[in-house]
Protein backbone atom coordinates (compact mmCIF):
# COMPACT_ATOMS: atom_id res chain seq x y z
CA UNK A 1 0.00 0.00 0.00
CA UNK A 2 1.30 3.37 -0.77
CA UNK A 3 0.61 6.55 0.86
CA UNK A 4 1.56 8.50 -2.27
CA UNK A 5 -2.28 8.73 -3.36
CA UNK A 6 -3.31 10.31 0.10
CA UNK A 7 -0.23 12.78 0.19
CA UNK A 8 -1.18 13.94 -3.65
CA UNK A 9 -4.95 14.44 -2.21
CA UNK A 10 -3.96 16.52 0.47
CA UNK A 11 -1.94 18.63 -1.44
CA UNK A 12 -4.44 19.40 -3.98
CA UNK A 13 -7.20 19.40 -1.12
CA UNK A 14 -4.84 22.49 0.58
CA UNK A 15 -4.02 24.17 -2.47
CA UNK A 16 -7.41 23.98 -3.78
CA UNK A 17 -9.05 25.50 -0.82
CA UNK A 18 -6.66 28.44 -0.82
CA UNK A 19 -7.23 29.18 -3.98
CA UNK A 20 -11.04 29.32 -3.71
CA UNK A 21 -10.88 31.40 -1.09
CA UNK A 22 -8.01 33.57 -2.98
CA UNK A 23 -10.68 34.01 -5.80
CA UNK A 24 -14.23 33.92 -3.73
CA UNK A 25 -13.69 35.12 -0.32
CA UNK A 26 -15.38 31.97 0.11
CA UNK A 27 -14.46 30.97 3.77
CA UNK A 28 -16.26 27.38 3.35
CA UNK A 29 -14.07 26.60 0.65
CA UNK A 30 -11.14 27.71 2.34
CA UNK A 31 -12.19 25.76 5.71
CA UNK A 32 -13.18 22.07 3.74
CA UNK A 33 -10.12 22.40 1.20
CA UNK A 34 -7.66 22.63 4.16
CA UNK A 35 -9.68 20.65 6.74
CA UNK A 36 -10.12 17.41 4.49
CA UNK A 37 -6.51 18.13 2.90
CA UNK A 38 -4.89 18.06 6.65
CA UNK A 39 -6.91 14.69 6.93
CA UNK A 40 -5.26 13.31 3.56
CA UNK A 41 -2.11 14.61 5.00
CA UNK A 42 -2.57 12.87 8.33
CA UNK A 43 -3.53 9.57 6.75
CA UNK A 44 -0.73 9.49 4.42
CA UNK A 45 1.72 10.37 7.62
CA UNK A 46 0.25 7.21 9.12
CA UNK A 47 0.32 5.06 6.08
CA UNK A 48 3.78 5.68 5.88
CA UNK A 49 4.63 4.78 9.34
CA UNK A 50 2.57 1.49 9.67
CA UNK A 51 0.04 3.06 12.58
CA UNK A 52 -3.80 2.05 12.92
CA UNK A 53 -6.39 4.12 10.61
CA UNK A 54 -4.59 5.40 8.20
CA UNK A 55 -6.08 3.29 5.15
CA UNK A 56 -9.47 4.30 7.22
CA UNK A 57 -8.75 8.06 7.16
CA UNK A 58 -7.95 8.44 3.16
CA UNK A 59 -10.93 6.22 2.64
CA UNK A 60 -12.98 8.80 4.98
CA UNK A 61 -11.45 11.91 3.40
CA UNK A 62 -11.80 10.56 -0.17
CA UNK A 63 -16.06 9.42 1.24
CA UNK A 64 -16.14 12.89 1.87
CA UNK A 65 -14.13 15.06 -0.80
CA UNK A 66 -16.60 12.99 -3.17
CA UNK A 67 -19.53 13.47 -1.37
CA UNK A 68 -19.37 17.10 -1.10
CA UNK A 69 -18.35 17.62 -4.69
CA UNK A 70 -21.22 15.47 -6.32
CA UNK A 71 -23.47 17.78 -6.25
CA UNK A 72 -21.71 20.17 -7.92
CA UNK A 73 -20.95 18.44 -10.74
CA UNK A 74 -22.67 20.16 -13.30
CA UNK A 75 -21.40 23.67 -12.33
CA UNK A 76 -18.13 23.36 -13.82
CA UNK A 77 -14.72 21.08 -14.13
CA UNK A 78 -13.17 21.98 -10.90
CA UNK A 79 -16.25 19.76 -9.02
CA UNK A 80 -16.21 16.95 -11.83
CA UNK A 81 -12.44 16.65 -11.34
CA UNK A 82 -12.86 16.28 -7.71
CA UNK A 83 -15.50 13.88 -7.70
CA UNK A 84 -13.24 11.72 -10.29
CA UNK A 85 -10.23 12.25 -8.28
CA UNK A 86 -12.10 11.43 -4.79
CA UNK A 87 -13.70 8.70 -6.14
CA UNK A 88 -10.33 7.13 -7.58
CA UNK A 89 -8.58 7.57 -4.48
CA UNK A 90 -11.84 6.23 -2.71
CA UNK A 91 -11.53 2.82 -4.77
CA UNK A 92 -7.25 2.15 -4.08
CA UNK A 93 -7.82 2.79 -0.68
CA UNK A 94 -11.22 0.52 -0.20
CA UNK A 95 -9.54 -2.13 -2.14
CA UNK A 96 -6.62 -1.71 -0.03
CA UNK A 97 -8.60 -1.96 2.77
CA UNK A 98 -10.39 -4.93 1.64
CA UNK A 99 -7.55 -7.19 1.02
CA UNK A 100 -6.06 -6.51 4.42
CA UNK A 101 -9.26 -7.43 6.16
Amino acid sequence: MSAYPAYAMGGLCIVGGITGFARTRSIPSLVAGVGVGLLYLWSADAIRKGTNNGIEGALGASALLFLSSLPRVAKGPVPAILAVTAATSGVYYGKTLYNIR
